[in-house]
């Protein structure tokens, strides 16, 4: 495979990409999945230990902004849609390699363009479905 075939780089491009955002939202969301267990975990034992009040509700608090953020910037749905994106376009590089399934025909170089970039069109639809749908303001009763 040429170093400078567009179609080849581009799938590598995005296949990088999708890995290393979903890497980093997976990490992003079980650092503060992890962090709102553990301050949660907190609240009983300050109440029990009668500290102030506000100092009880301000850690209740900490709670409810870290779960705010996480329904805001959506770490959970990200980490699994672009994982779910890399392996679809790891298993297209994969059967184009092999030159089998949908790539044994004699135009497998354009068919892999059109599939990547059907894969990573899909994935940015989700993408801005879903953020849309977490960013509209709910609706007054």
């Amino acid at each position: 495979m040429a170093e400078t075939d567009p179609v080849w780089e581009r799938l590598t491009e995005q296949l990088q990409w999708y890995s290393s955002k979903g890497a980093a939202a997976q990490r992003t969301y079980k650092r503060v999945k992890f962090a709102q267990i553990a301050v949660g975990a907190s609240v009983p034992v300050v109440a029990a230990l009668s500290a102030p009040a506000a100092v009880t509700a301000t850690i209740a608090a900490a709670v409810v902004v870290a779960e705010g953020a996480q329904q805001l910037f959506q770490w959970h749905t990200s980490w699994l849609q672009y994982r779910s994106t890399a392996e679809s376009l790891k298993h297209e590089k994969y059967l184009y390699l092999a030159q089998s399934g949908p790539y044994r025909a004699n135009d497998r170089r354009a068919l892999l363009a059109e599939r990547v970039e059907a894969l990573t069109s899909s994935e940015h639809t989700t993408w801005m479905t879903e953020h849309q749908r977490h960013s509209e303001p709910a609706a007054s009763p």
